[in-house]
């Protein structure tokens, strides 16, 4: 469960749906909280920052943010729109993968519907990035990331399932098996390899 910041205005269908993300529990393994939501793009917004963490390693990073315009827009094809973002390190040999982009967008695609997240006219990025260290840096060893931006529609009130959809996305790309429905996961251990 999310311990809210403060509380918020809104018509009555936007409260519901912030009741709804606040009370979500994701697996252990993730660490949920609240932050400021962007204030310019719909008239309501709520934001949930969360990290995979295995002791005291961050495996993963994002951010999910829950617009509302009760007039509607029509580029969403709806009056809600998620907009997430996602990132976890990779070996370098997985982020070389020309078929990564494609199967990060199946992660995002596989958690929404294996939660019941029904959704519309989603859209998004899909970026490896690697780095390698020249000069005076050449002992450090290579690093690559993958991130996943990505925006949708949600077709239905079920806002807890959109946000445990979008955590297991993030815990998918921190290498973290998937856990069986009605199986509750054990946090990682301190120093437990995930992958």
């Amino acid at each position: 469960m999310v311990a809210h910041r403060e509380p918020v205005d809104g018509p009555e269908e936007f409260l519901r749906a912030v009741a709804a993300l606040r009370s979500t529990i994701p697996r252990a393994e993730v660490e949920l909280a609240e932050t400021p939501a962007p204030q310019r793009l719909a008239p309501h917004a709520v934001a949930m920052t969360a990290d995979v963490l295995a002791g005291d390693e961050e495996l993963a990073t994002g951010r999910l943010v829950l617009l509302h315009d009760p007039a509607g827009h029509e580029a969403w094809q709806g009056t809600f729109r998620v907009v997430t973002y996602a990132r976890a390190d990779l070996e370098p040999e997985i982020a070389a993968d020309p078929l990564l982009p494609g199967v990060g967008w199946a992660w995002l695609t596989e958690a929404l519907d294996g939660h019941g997240a029904a959704f519309a006219a989603a859209s998004g990025t899909v970026t490896r990035v690697a780095s390698e260290s020249f000069g005076a840096m050449a002992a450090e060893p290579g690093s690559a990331q993958i991130e996943i931006r990505a925006s949708w529609t949600p077709l239905d009130d079920a806002f807890g399932a959109h946000l445990l959809g979008w955590c297991d996305l993030l815990c998918t790309t921190a290498g973290l098996p998937p856990v069986p429905a009605g199986v509750t996961s054990l946090p990682l251990r301190r120093g437990a390899a995930p992958r």
